[in-house]
């Protein structure tokens, strides 16, 4: 078994909890489904959150979908003029058997337009 890397992200349409738990949920959802992962496959989760979103912490959708037992840490993007605004990204380290080659990055939304080389 390998440890691998999986990317996401997602961009909110409006900054409420309500809204990020279940855009960052589904952006998870989709991330495990598409690389055939459970939750014991997951070792952590990195979130990141563009600056201008407070309205809560983008691994509280995680812990809503049972994953209690996975390590997970959220941080701020860097504050870049011009980037997308309103977007969480996801760097999750699993454990699979697929080469690198066949790890499914799951850019949703508008958010595919920041990894078009990876998104799926």
């Amino acid at each position: 078994m390998a440890v691998r890397a999986v990317r996401g992200a997602v961009q909110l349409e409006r900054d409420e909890a309500g809204h990020m738990s279940e855009q960052v949920g589904e952006l998870l959802t989709a991330l495990m489904e598409r690389n055939g992962l459970s939750a014991e496959d997951l070792i952590s989760i990195w979130f990141t959150a563009t600056p201008d979103l407070h309205s809560d912490f983008p691994a509280v959708a995680a812990r809503k979908l049972g994953l209690v037992d996975v390590p997970l840490i959220c941080a701020q993007e860097i504050d870049i003029a011009g980037a997308m605004p309103r977007v969480v990204r996801i760097l999750a380290h699993i454990e699979t058997d697929r080469p690198r080659a066949e790890i499914a990055h799951v850019y949703l939304g508008a958010a595919a337009a920041l990894r078009k080389d990876i998104a799926q």
